[in-house]
Formats: structure tokens, C-alpha cells, sequence
């Protein structure tokens, strides 16, 4: 028995948990301080970011924690596909798009955010590689043993065989 989960995803994730409200009270407090002097468009496209990052922050660390402590497929994969999609990209917008008039404190806290999606997409990309393949084998592994209880012993008439008197 193999342990598959990775350590440092686990970690990954366990520093995320305490990152994110940190990250979520200074990007709320920069948008109120700046809500004022930002466009009609770029006040929408703020408060939808920050309500689809909240909603799916939540969601993708309790999929890669139960994807990789319980080692289940299905779990680490929809984690590593919301990292990959909605969350790299947001942040990255959000750290890269001047319109938006960022702030010394926002792009700081952005960066650490995207280093921590950056080294969780790499990570979980390994882990989910190496169970996958770690299951497919146990399952051949099970498929074979089936087939050989199946398989008729030495003594015992095959007509596959035929007669050899």
C-alpha cells in the first residue's frame, strides 16, 4: 500500500486555508478605497471577480484537500481544473491589468496568491499523473488475478484443448 498523496501539494493547501481571508480583507479594503475613481465597467468586473474567486476559492481547497488526503481522482481533478481555469486567470488579471489602478499592497498580495495557484497547478498535474497510474495498474493487477481464478487447472478437460487420448 502506496501512499500516493503529495506532501508538498498538502502543504500547499494548508498554507493557502490561512492566506486566502488574508488576501480576501486587503483586495476588499483596496476596492473600497479605489471604487470611487474606477469606471462604470471595471467596478462591475471587480465585485463579479471578487464574489466567482470567493465562491470557488472555497470550493477548490476542499476538493484538493479531499482529492489528495483521500487520494480520490475525481476530487484532486476538479481541484486542479479550478485552479487551472477560473483562479490562475483571474489572478493573473487582476495583478496584471493597470486599468484597474493596483496598488503596492494588491500586487504584492497577488503575487503570493499566483505563486501559490502556479505551484498548485504543477503540483496536483504530478499527483494526479502518478495516482492515475498507480490505480490503472492496481486494476490490471485485479483484472489478472480475476482471469487467472477463472482459468481452468492442469487435469481438467479443455475443448479449447481437445482430446489427447
Amino acid at each position: 500500500c502506496e501512499i500516493l498523496s503529495s506532501l508538498p501539494l498538502q502543504m500547499s493547501l494548508y498554507f493557502n486555508v490561512y492566506f486566502f481571508p488574508f488576501w480576501w480583507l486587503i483586495t476588499v479594503a483596496i476596492l473600497y478605497l479605489k471604487y470611487p475613481v474606477l469606471s462604470d465597467y471595471y467596478k462591475f468586473i471587480l465585485v463579479t471577480i471578487m464574489i466567482l474567486v470567493s465562491l470557488t476559492e472555497l470550493i477548490r481547497l476542499y476538493l484538493g484537500y479531499v482529492g489528495n488526503l483521500l487520494e480520490k481522482v475525481p476530487e484532486l481533478a476538479g481541484f486542479w481544473l479550478l485552479t487551472l481555469l477560473p483562479q490562475l486567470p483571474i489572478i493573473l488579471f487582476l495583478l496584471f491589468n493597470e486599468g484597474l489602478k493596483i496598488h503596492s499592497l494588491e500586487r504584492a498580495v497577488h503575487i503570493i496568491f499566483a505563486a501559490f495557484l502556479s505551484f498548485q497547478v504543477v503540483a496536483a498535474f504530478f499527483t494526479l499523473k502518478r495516482m492515475v497510474n498507480t490505480l490503472a495498474t492496481r486494476f490490471r493487477l485485479t483484472e489478472f488475478h480475476r482471469l487467472e481464478e477463472q482459468r481452468p487447472g492442469p487435469g481438467i478437460y479443455s475443448p479449447a484443448a481437445g482430446s489427447s487420448s
